[in-house]
């Protein structure tokens, strides 16, 4: 086999370990392994430049000297250096006889492990050098001009490698990072949005506990009821975090927040052109949650045109995206959250009573927070350290006066309510003492008050805050943020109980 036809075998095999290595270590061993098929050599090196130092370091080393002077990891000065020299000029350098002549600084190390010839050759990667490739031998005298080419050939091909898995290391290096990011993402979501909902001691907290333990493991469908503020929400978080999904998505959908016309294609996706402005497919929140759980809250709002598909998907896991042919399978777990009377609704003929009775699998109601008020003092302790962490206040504690308030006070707009007047409370605070102000409070710290159903309540309690803020809805100060409502979501509350703005005042 002639030099030539050895030449290009070997820059064949040089080519094909390139493509399948993806660490530095075994993607020189194996190149400097075929080199020495073509040429006889006693040293080989790839130096790689840092433009922070303006040097070059040695990033790998093959020697068959028994005296080795520049090892891996040794440092060359750009200035005066024969790497120097090829990196300024994108060129080969040899020096043939390096007993007589040592023209680099370099030179005398390797006149030192016994070399007599050294090559060095740019690495480039399109016009740019990245470093060099140093070929040293026992033998002296000029190169074989046909080695020489098949050394540039080999140096580029180098280049573009070691361009290539210095890439991937950084890419690896990157994703492990932001592995561990994610990691401690996680946790910290895990700690907002359990953000004092899995605090209580009261029989009434730990029966939904025990509940939400029990039906955690199982893809059982789950409906929680509740008064708006009591934690619905983050009771759904938990059960997936209890449950075998916690690794996969938890998406929230609410569905009193959905653009009306739009909510089938929010829930089950669509194909492209059907309709107006659907230029590309775009699954849907049932796609999105698949492995996983799905969480519909304010579920009472949804359109009975969609509470049809919803049955669907939840008797057969099949999606029908809008404009689709053909069905999508999905293995979704559904946990849905209402503050509504759903029985009534199914009554009055605004919620299907064959979807109502496939939610209602497993029920779990949520008790308001003046049903336990003994758990009152924990939560009141729980936001008020995380507050003070969040906002980095020293310590700081609840007066007893404000203690007692707290207890007595009826929170209607339940532990949401409580949340928030701590964070408020927190910001004033001018000392260690924190004082809870009886304005801080929407409604008159008392009992509260008797009532036959649910909806009174919660349609005196709208009314109350809307007096309290001149019946302005939006806004920090509106009614919407005392109680912690979308606005959107306190618009649909307040037709829905009949609740409207005195003529004598503005729009807010």
């Amino acid at each position: 086999m002639g030099d030539n036809e050895a030449s290009y075998r070997a820059l064949l095999a040089v080519t094909n370990v390139l493509n399948s290595q993806r660490d530095t270590d075994s993607l020189w061993r194996a190149i400097t392994e075929q080199i020495r098929k073509v040429l006889s050599w006693e040293r080989a090196g790839i130096t790689l430049y840092h433009p922070e130092t303006d040097s070059f370091r040695f990033h790998a080393v093959e020697t068959n000297m028994p005296n080795r002077v520049l090892q891996r990891d040794a440092v060359i000065p750009k200035a005066g250096s024969a790497v120097g020299w090829v990196y300024e000029h994108r060129a080969i350098h040899v020096r043939p006889d390096l007993h007589r002549e040592r023209v680099f600084l370099e030179d005398q190390y390797y006149a030192q492990e016994g070399l007599g010839r050294m090559i060095n050759l740019p690495l480039l990667v399109g016009d740019a050098c990245i470093g060099t490739l140093n070929i040293g031998s026992v033998e002296r005298g000029e190169p074989d001009p046909g080695h020489l080419e098949f050394l540039q050939l080999v140096a580029t091909q180098i280049a573009y490698a070691v361009d290539h898995v210095k890439s991937y290391e950084q890419i690896d290096k990157l994703r492990h990072q932001l592995a561990r990011e994610n990691a401690y993402l996680v946790e910290e979501l895990k700690l907002t949005h359990n953000f004092g909902a899995m605090v209580g001691l009261s029989a009434a907290f730990r029966k939904g506990m025990a509940q939400a333990e029990a039906v955690a493991p199982t893809s059982t469908t789950v409906l929680i009821t509740g008064e708006t503020g009591t934690g619905k929400e983050l009771m759904a978080r938990a059960i997936h975090e209890l449950s075998p999904r916690r690794d996969k998505p938890f998406i929230r959908v609410n569905c009193a927040a959905l653009p009306m016309g739009l909510v089938e294609s929010e829930l089950f996706g669509h194909e492209r052109g059907a309709f107006t402005g659907a230029d590309q497919r775009r699954p849907g929140r049932f796609e999105l949650a698949n492995g996983g759980t799905l969480f519909l809250d304010e579920i009472g709002e949804m359109p009975l045109e969609a509470q049809a598909k919803l049955l669907r998907v939840l008797e057969d896991g099949l999606v029908d995206r809008v404009g689709g042919t053909r069905p999508v399978p999905v293995d979704v777990r559904v946990i849905a959250a209402t503050n509504s009377d759903l029985v009534a609704a199914v009554s009055d003929g605004q919620f299907r009573s064959d979807l109502y009775y496939r939610l209602h699998v497993f029920p779990i109601l949520l008790p308001p927070l003046r049903d336990r008020r003994e758990d009152i003092p924990l939560l009141a302790r729980h936001f008020l350290e995380a507050y003070r962490v969040k906002l980095k206040r020293p310590a700081l504690e609840l007066s007893a006066d404000s203690m007692d308030r707290l207890t007595r006070y009826a929170w209607p707009g339940n532990v949401r309510e409580l949340q928030n007047v701590i964070e408020r409370a927190v910001i004033l605070a001018r000392s260690p003492v924190v004082d809870i102000e009886p304005q801080f409070l929407s409604t008159p710290a008392s009992p509260a008050e008797p009532s036959s159903n649910l909806t009174d309540i919660e349609r005196r309690h709208i009314v109350r805050v809307l007096e309290s803020t001149h019946w302005r809805i939006y806004g920090p100060q509106g009614a919407a943020a005392q109680l912690g409502m979308n606005p959107s979501t306190l618009r649909s509350r307040m037709k829905k109980l009949g609740v409207t703005r005195p003529a004598n005042l503005p729009i807010a």
